[in-house]
C-alpha cells in the first residue's frame, strides 16, 4: 500500500477516527457519532470509506428483534383484546334465555371489524372456548371446572389470555420488548399479535435492529503513525469562504491538500432502465400473441379485490391477502349491480351458479371498504362482465400487501395478470401459458408445476422455477375460474386465469439475486446491469 498517497486521500472524518481511537477499540456507527460529535450519517460514511481503504474491517453483526406497542396495541391494553371482549359479551348474553349471537352481531355490538371477529373466534375455537351451532350462533364450550365467574380461569385458554395480557402490560410500562427476554410461551403468543409491517393491523410492531461492529486492521498502525508525523489533525480547512477572506480568520490555519491529478468525471450516456425495458418487453410479447391490455385504479373495494373472487369474508383464506386500508374515504358509495347481488347470492347459498356457497350472511357494508389492491386478479374479475368470447386479456399491475421484505418478497410489487376465455379453454391451455412465462420470458432452465389452492380457481396450479442462487421459488399461481366467479359476473364459458410475479421473472431474466435490486438506489449498479436476453 502506498501510505503517503493513502494519507493524502483521507477525509477529515476518517482522520479523526484514526487519531481518536486505539488499535484494539471496537467501533460502531452510533459510538463514533457519539464520541466525535459527528452529524447523523457521518459515522456510516467515514467507516465505509475506511473499510474501502482496508483500515477497518467488519468484525461481526449483532441482530436483535424488538417488539413495540402500536396504537392498536395500546387500544387493546385499555379496552381489552378482541378475544377478551368477545368472551365477556358471550358470557353476558349466555346468562339469560338468549339463543346466542352470530359473528356479524358480535362485530356490530363491539364495534370491531368482521375480519377481526372471525380471526378471534377461530383462535378461541381452537382453544376450546367457543362452539358454533347449526344456526351459526356462538356459545361457550369450556367445562364448568375451567371457568371462573363465567370466564376461562384454568387450562390452555386461560393461560393464552393471561400471556397476551401480560405482554401488553409489560410493553406499556417498559417500552419495547426484546425477543431474547421473552419465554417460549410469550414468543408463541407474540407471533400471533406482531407484524413486521403494517403496524395499524397488529398490536405489536416487529423490528429487527442490526449493529455492525468494526475493528482496526494492521494498516491502521502505519497510517496513524504517518498522520502523527505530518501533523495532520482532520481540522484542516477544506473550503475558503468570502467571510474567511473578509475577516482574515484563515490566517495561520492549515488547509487540506487537493490532488490535481484526479481523473475527470466520465461521460455517462443515457439508457432505459433494464427493469423498465423488461416490463415493456413482456407487454410486447403478450400483445403479439393477441392479448388486449387492461388496467385499473390502485384503490379498490373489498368486493372486487376478494368478494367477487369467491373469497369468504370470515375465512382464514382472507389472511393470505392482508391489505392496506384507506383512511379517508373508508368506503365506496356503491357497488355495481347486478354484480353485487349475484356475488352476495353466490356467497350465501350459491345463487344460480350450481354451488352451495359459503352459507353465511354476506356483509354489504364490509364489501364497500376501500383498500389498496392486494392482487392483480381483481382486474381479471372486473374484465369478465365486458369480456369478448373468445377473448384474451392481460395487465401488468402494482399490488400491495403486508409482507416481510426479503430476497423474494416485497410489500409492493408487480404482477402480470391474465385471462383466456373460450369454449375450448382448459388446463392444457393454462399450462402452455405458464411454460411460456417460465422459459421464454423468465429464461428458467428448470420448471415444475405443483397443485395449489386458491378460493377462486379449481383446479389450481402453482409454477415454480429454479434460480441458480436462490433455488426453487414460486413464480405465480393459476387455475380455471370457478363457476361462482364466472357465472356471477355473466360469463358461462371456461376461463383460464393466472397471476405471475413479474418481479421474480425479472430476477432470472436480468441475472439478479434479490428483488430489492430491481429498485436499487445504486445508480452505478443499475448503469452496469445487463438487459434481458
Amino acid at each position: 500500500m502506498d501510505i503517503q498517497n493513502t494519507v493524502k486521500n483521507l477525509h477529515p472524518l476518517e482522520i479523526k477516527i484514526i487519531l481518536f481511537y486505539k488499535k484494539d477499540d471496537e467501533l460502531t456507527i452510533e459510538k463514533v457519532e457519539r464520541d466525535l460529535g459527528f452529524k447523523p450519517g457521518n459515522g456510516n460514511q467515514a467507516l465505509s470509506w475506511l473499510a474501502g481503504k482496508g483500515i477497518v474491517r467488519e468484525i461481526r453483526r449483532e441482530t436483535r428483534v424488538f417488539f413495540e406497542l402500536t396504537d392498536l396495541g395500546r387500544q387493546w391494553k385499555e379496552r381489552g383484546t378482541p378475544e377478551e371482549r368477545i368472551i365477556e359479551l358471550v358470557r353476558i348474553k349466555g346468562g339469560d334465555a338468549s339463543p346466542g349471537l352470530r359473528l356479524p352481531e358480535i362485530a356490530q355490538t363491539l364495534g370491531l371489524d368482521n375480519k377481526d371477529v372471525g380471526s378471534a373466534f377461530g383462535a378461541l375455537s381452537k382453544l376450546g372456548v367457543f362452539t358454533m351451532d347449526g344456526e351459526k350462533r356462538v356459545s361457550m364450550s369450556l367445562p364448568p371446572e375451567d371457568l371462573v365467574n363465567g370466564r376461562p380461569g384454568k387450562g390452555e385458554a386461560a393461560r393464552h389470555l393471561a400471556v397476551v395480557r401480560s405482554l401488553l402490560d409489560k410493553a406499556a410500562e417498559g417500552g419495547s420488548l426484546s425477543r431474547e427476554d421473552l419465554s417460549e410461551e410469550e414468543r408463541t403468543a407474540m407471533a400471533g399479535i406482531a407484524k413486521k409491517r403494517g403496524a395499524a393491523a397488529a398490536a405489536f410492531r416487529d423490528l429487527d435492529r442490526e449493529t455492525v461492529v468494526f475493528g482496526f486492521t494492521e494498516t491502521w498502525t502505519v497510517v496513524a503513525q504517518a498522520l502523527q508525523a505530518t501533523g495532520i489533525t482532520g481540522d484542516e480547512i477544506g473550503t475558503l469562504t468570502p467571510e474567511m477572506l473578509e475577516t482574515g480568520s484563515w490566517q495561520g490555519k492549515a488547509f487540506r491538500s487537493y490532488n490535481v491529478q484526479v481523473p475527470p468525471t466520465r461521460l455517462i450516456v443515457g439508457r432505459t432502465n433494464p427493469y423498465a425495458k423488461f416490463l415493456e418487453d413482456v407487454k410486447d410479447k403478450l400483445a403479439s400473441l393477441g392479448f388486449e391490455e387492461f388496467d385499473g385504479p390502485l384503490v379498490e373495494t373489498e368486493f372486487w379485490n376478494s368478494d367477487a373472487l369467491f373469497m369468504p369474508q370470515f375465512h382464514s383464506a382472507r389472511d393470505i391477502h392482508d391489505v392496506y386500508h384507506t383512511a379517508d374515504p373508508k368506503q365506496a358509495k356503491a357497488i355495481e349491480e347486478p354484480w353485487l347481488s349475484n356475488v352476495a347470492a353466490a356467497h350465501e347459498n350459491g345463487g344460480t351458479t350450481g354451488s352451495r356457497g359459503w352459507n353465511y350472511a354476506f356483509d354489504r357494508e364490509f364489501t364497500r371498504r376501500l383498500i389498496l389492491r392486494s392482487q392483480g386478479t381483481v382486474l381479471s374479475a372486473k374484465q369478465l362482465p365486458t369480456a369478448k368470447i373468445p377473448g384474451k386479456y392481460f395487465g401488468i399491475l402494482r399490488c400491495f400487501r403486508y409482507d416481510r421484505v426479503d430476497a423474494t418478497h416485497l410489500s409492493d410489487f408487480y404482477q402480470t395478470e391474465g385471462i383466456v376465455l373460450g369454449e375450448e379453454v382448459n388446463l392444457r391451455t393454462l399450462l402452455g401459458m405458464l411454460e411460456m412465462f417460465a422459459r421464454e420470458v423468465a429464461g428458467a432452465k428448470e420448471v415444475k408445476y405443483v397443485p395449489g389452492y386458491f378460493p377462486f380457481t379449481e383446479p389450481s396450479v402453482e409454477v415454480h422455477i429454479k434460480h441458480p442462487v436462490l433455488g426453487w421459488f414460486e413464480l405465480g399461481g393459476s387455475g380455471i375460474f370457478r363457476p361462482e366467479v364466472t357465472a356471477s359476473l355473466g360469463v358461462n364459458v371456461p376461463v383460464a386465469a393466472w397471476g405471475i410475479g413479474i418481479d421474480r421473472m425479472a430476477l432470472m431474466a436480468l441475472g439478479l439475486n434479490d428483488l430489492r435490486e430491481l429498485f436499487s438506489y445504486d445508480i452505478e449498479d443499475v448503469r452496469r446491469r445487463r438487459s434481458a436476453q
